[in-house]
């Protein structure tokens, strides 16, 4: 098959999916376009059937926001004549399916017969999709596509309930990761050899949103390391760092917090965690928590929205309610303290990532479902 796939290229989730699900399937064989306004962050350089097509958005004075949606639409239109694709594939509903809905249109002369799939995140559903500016567009845009997927059953039954979408199907095709690349004994814990000096390695990774409430981490940590000696690892970059470093001297936790800002390769530094936390006000799904377990490392997080489908509570890790930091304190503690316990816990999140969310079960799950939409 030949697919084009759009998502946001920067640091996050979706992109991060959306990138490794085309890498896989031109392993696969199938020819893979990506169509965004800029390389997506987890895409070398080259790849055998991979390629790039960027968004090039004019700058116009007459417009005071530039119409990226539209130069979409327009570069999605001209891939597919040109390449002649079989899917596009929007990774959120918008404005990536609206652009793609755009472009088909513009090809229903051409005899393409392209069609939509749109994968469903998150916040396209339970944020911007909502919004009264964005609500009916949202809702146009999910059925006028010719499949849809979405990372989790809490975002599934989120779709219906918001939207009503009573004649559209939703197929629940969960994320995934590559179990040879997310497997705690292929690296060097270079990370603990640098910073721990012994301690326990509290890790966490994002985009730095206030969804993440990033600075509940800090409190979080703050209060475990006076129990337990250890060191607070923040991967990524985002809006709310700055409130989370401040957090990190208010506590007098500064000089065993570490920023290591954007690093697109986390399974090295995963590797080295003890323990990973994700007390997020909301969660789709969860990625950085299935990455997390993968390594072996137990996740104290949320217990909202997809995190329940990931983390298997007293199994894998703990959940607990969002902003209650005394009870995430209570549970990190208990996991680094009791050592059989936490060997516990990392070989059952090592095996159900491996059971449940293996790239190879995943990626085939996303070719039956084109071959079904495809007819």
């Amino acid at each position: 098959m030949k697919i084009g796939i759009t998502c946001y290229p920067t640091y996050g989730g979706s992109g991060a999916v959306a990138t490794e699900l085309g890498i896989a399937l031109a392993r696969r064989g199938h020819e893979i376009h990506f169509i965004t306004y800029q390389q997506p962050f987890r895409l070398p350089a080259f790849l055998p059937r991979v390629f790039f097509h960027e968004v090039d958005v004019v700058r116009y004075p007459l417009f005071e926001y530039p119409p990226y949606d539209l130069a979409l639409a327009v570069r999605m239109h001209e891939v597919v004549r040109e390449h002649r694709l079989d899917v596009l594939h929007a990774h959120y509903a918008i404005p990536h399916a609206t652009s793609a809905w755009i472009a088909r249109e513009m090809l229903e002369d051409d005899g393409t017969g392209v069609k939509i799939i749109t994968t469903l995140h998150g916040t396209d559903i339970t944020l911007v999709g909502q919004d009264p500016s964005f609500q009916r567009l949202t809702k146009f845009s999910i059925e006028r596509s010719n499949g849809l997927t979405a990372v989790s059953h809490y975002l599934k039954q989120e779709t219906y309930k918001a939207f009503g979408c009573t004649a559209c199907a939703v197929e629940v095709i969960h994320n995934f990761i590559d179990p040879a690349v997310y497997d705690r004994a292929a690296y060097r814990p270079l990370l603990r050899e640098q910073v721990a000096d012994g301690r326990a390695v509290v890790m966490h990774v994002s985009n730095f949103r206030p969804v993440k409430r990033v600075r509940d981490i800090v409190r979080i940590f703050a209060q475990v390391q006076r129990e337990v000696p250890s060191v607070l690892v923040m991967v990524g970059d985002g809006p709310e760092r700055v409130l989370a470093e401040q957090e990190a001297r208010a506590l007098g936790v500064h000089d065993v917090t570490h920023f290591l800002g954007r690093i697109d390769a986390v399974a090295p530094l995963l590797a080295s965690a003890d323990l990973f936390l994700l007390p997020s006000q909301s969660e789709s799904f969860g990625l950085s928590a299935l990455e997390a377990l993968a390594c072996g490392v137990p996740v104290v997080a949320s217990r909202v929205g997809g995190l329940p489908e990931v983390v298997n509570d007293g199994v894998t890790g703990v959940l607990c309610d969002p902003g209650d930091v005394d009870a995430m304190v209570a549970a990190s503690v208990g996991i680094l303290r009791d050592r059989d316990r936490w060997q516990a816990m990392s070989a059952a999140a090592a095996a159900a990532a491996r059971a449940r969310f293996a790239e190879s079960d995943i990626v085939a799950r996303y070719e039956a479902f084109y071959a079904r939409t495809l007819g």
